[in-house]
């Protein structure tokens, strides 16, 4: 009769157990952020920025280590993301929008978000139209596209054999993280709650102004305004991780940053806007127009304080005051009577607001010639300055010394 070998029988339960590291528990939670926080950079940096808009270029060495890893922990096809994402920038906000919460409702992108992407997916006319330029070379073919769930099967096993029966909860954490993180957060929350920076053609809002969770991914306003660029924060108190890492890449020659947001930059006053000024207005026309609702918002709070003996005016103007400075087309239906009835109550405020969609017009109209259009802004920083309204005046002096 064979009797066991209780020794090798308590080892390999020890193994099962605790894994070949056999560390405590803390450590594995560490372990365990460690990991998802790779694969978020991994998502960001090669994913997003490298291969969907071509913000930066990837050292081969730095492009196999994002590829193999994202095999591991998500099981994502790259031309796959590519292509759906380029579709969301050229869709934003329309039906054909792949996970937008104002065409499916928020809960379900936030909820479902990983089953609108699997849906997508399947779609080969998105892959068709928008996949070009991802990796088709024999490891894509052959491993990460064909084998594409084996990949995170494997990574199973290496956590059960590293961390032993909590490798289950570390697998399971890694599997979730980037549906909810990346597929319901960011399409969902980025385009429903935060603040916005500028006003972008689509809903798009920063959900945090330190962008560390996510990967910098949480300054979607800013990426949406400048999809190409590799940076994505653009204010001095906004952190964006991802760009830090690829600052640190680039400094020992593993990345190479092609763009990064465009900053208006300022001079002499000219005489009269001209053409150098219109092309300055153009090219820079986010930043300009930001700051030109700060002026709007200055406006308003002086407007209110000099309204306080007509509380029913102050009320109205309070209420109206979250979209005097939106586009006319971003304003709710339900909105519009009160922002019409404050402009009412406010001559300044009525002012401003005309003019912000005079300025806007500038680069709308396409059918305009360049010296006509030269020429309207030159009247407008004419009226501008003779209004009366300091902030309007000064705005238009700024805008005088502005240069690409």
């Amino acid at each position: 009769m064979l009797f066991p070998d209780w020794a090798v029988l308590n080892a390999a339960i020890e193994w099962l157990a605790h894994g070949a590291l056999a560390w405590t528990w803390w450590q594995i939670v560490l372990a365990a952020l460690g990991m998802t926080h790779i694969t978020m950079i991994s998502v960001t940096v090669f994913l997003h920025r490298h291969q969907a808009h071509r913000a930066l270029d990837l050292h081969p060495l730095a492009s196999h280590f994002f590829r193999f890893w994202l095999w591991l922990t998500t099981g994502q096809v790259t031309k796959e993301w590519a292509s759906i994402h380029r579709k969301h920038h050229a869709k934003c906000e329309q039906p054909e929008d792949p996970h937008s919460p104002h065409v499916y409702g928020i809960k379900t992108v936030l909820l479902q978000g990983a089953e609108l992407y699997r849906a997508e997916s399947r779609n080969l006319e998105t892959l068709a139209r928008y996949g070009h330029g991802t990796p088709n070379d024999w490891l894509e073919r052959n491993l990460y596209t064909r084998f594409s769930w084996q990949g995170v099967g494997l990574m199973m096993i290496i956590d059960l054999a590293l961390f032993g029966a909590a490798g289950v909860a570390v697998w399971a954490l890694q599997m979730a993280w980037t549906p909810i993180m990346a597929a319901g957060i960011i399409n969902g929350a980025g385009h429903y709650w935060g603040y916005r920076n500028f006003e972008a053609p689509d809903a798009s809002t920063n959900i945090s102004p330190w962008g560390i969770l996510i990967a910098g991914e949480e300054l979607h306003n800013n990426h949406h305004t400048y999809p190409t660029s590799a940076k994505l924060s653009v204010k001095p108190y906004e952190f964006d991780i991802g760009w830090m890492y690829i600052s640190l890449m680039q400094m020992v020659g593993l990345a190479r940053v092609k763009k990064t947001p465009p900053k208006a930059a300022y001079g002499d006053i000219r005489p009269v806007a001209d053409e150098k000024t219109l092309e300055a207005l153009i090219a820079n026309r986010y930043e300009i127009m930001a700051s030109y609702a700060k002026g709007v918002r200055q406006a308003a709070r002086d407007e209110f304080e000099a309204m306080k003996s007509r509380s029913a005016d102050a009320a109205v103007c309070k209420a109206a005051k979250r979209w005097m400075h939106r586009d006319q087309e971003k304003v709710p239906a339900a909105v519009m009577p009160v922002l019409v009835r404050a402009l009412a109550a406010s001559p300044v405020l009525d002012k401003m607001v005309t003019m912000r969609e005079e300025l806007r017009q500038m680069w709308l109209n396409t059918h305009v010639s360049r010296d006509q259009l030269a020429l309207e802004l030159q009247a407008w920083c004419h009226r501008a300055e003779a209004s009366g309204i300091a902030a309007l005046c000064e705005f238009s002096m700024r805008l005088r010394a502005a240069r690409v």
